[in-house]
């Protein structure tokens, strides 16, 4: 019983997104033979949007980033090439990929799609009152998060790994760090009855990392260090579920209470813990390069 109404209910919702998406396509003139009724079709005009937003970018970016079959992207970067709108080099780095960029007439044709589509957009937005237009951004802005998260799994070490500690180079790097996790710090967190550190693996790479610390000076309480998420990686909550799969682990060793420290330049990360709960305390540790104390009650009462 419950299965045939979940089938009902996808079902359902499977009618209002396609029905949604004959809404927008013709809405938007994507059914038309020619982008905006120019010269190109509308995957030659992203396609030379796309080497214009990333020039010296490859085919194989495109084809990943754009979902096409690499046969196609290879038939259409040949046509814009002979039409003299892009021109590829080899790579040096690697002979089989070439690189990228636009003409200076390519530049041209962008710069004036650009123009025409910002155009069709502004006066499509200026046909609703200026509350609805602020709906309709926001609600465009969920749709997109909500479709690009990639499945994402999140791993807690049995061993110090090679992707651990290139992650901790890099968040070392990233933050400043000055007072950095020798390799016996690590073995210990990793090693640790109520200590840990998770990594996050999305498409197969590890692309993010969270660890928590002992803290004996603080009954019931451990610390959550070394939160980092590749910048390539970043828009999938990542963070948030490195976080969770910590804050589940604690939770299941009987700790009460997750301290960390930051410093006021980490504005985004301060951000996260402050939306997860986090509050302000005192000083807990001697780290000297922070200035910021924050901790979050994980237990099931505060007394």
């Amino acid at each position: 019983m419950l299965k045939s109404r979940a089938s009902k209910a996808e079902a359902e919702q499977v009618v209002v997104v396609r029905d949604f998406n004959r809404f927008y396509t013709a809405r938007l003139g994507l059914l038309r033979k020619r982008h905006l009724d120019g010269e190109f079709s509308l995957t030659e005009a992203r396609i030379l949007y796309e080497i214009g937003a990333a020039p010296r970018t490859t085919a194989s970016t495109l084809r990943i980033a754009l979902w096409l079959d690499a046969g196609y992207v290879s038939r259409l970067l040949a046509s814009l090439g002979k039409r003299r709108l892009i021109r590829q080099t080899a790579s040096k780095e690697d002979g089989r990929e070439r690189l990228l960029t636009l003409t200076a007439a390519g530049e041209t044709a962008v710069a004036r799609l650009n123009d025409q589509s910002s155009l069709q957009i502004r006066d499509m937005l200026r046909s609703v009152g200026a509350e609805e237009r602020a709906a309709l951004v926001e609600s465009i802005s969920k749709v997109r998060s909500i479709l690009n998260r990639r499945p994402v799994r999140v791993v807690r070490l049995s061993t110090a790994s090679e992707d651990a500690l290139r992650l901790l180079r890099e968040y070392y790097e990233a933050a400043h760090v000055v007072q950095r996790d020798t390799p016996r710090a690590i073995r210990n967190m990793i090693d640790g009855v109520c200590s840990g550190i998770w990594l996050a693996y999305l498409d197969g790479e590890a692309v993010g990392c969270v660890a928590l610390k002992s803290l004996p000076s603080i009954p019931s309480a451990a610390e959550c260090k070394r939160l980092y998420v590749r910048p390539s990686a970043r828009g999938q909550r990542i963070a948030h579920r490195l976080l969770d799969a910590q804050e589940e682990f604690a939770r299941s060793r009987g700790l009460r209470w997750i301290y960390l420290d930051s410093y006021d330049d980490l504005k985004v990360a301060i951000a996260l813990y402050r939306k997860r709960g986090y509050v302000a305390c005192k000083r807990y540790n001697d780290n000297l390069q922070a200035t910021l104390f924050l901790r979050k009650f994980i237990g099931t009462d505060s007394n």
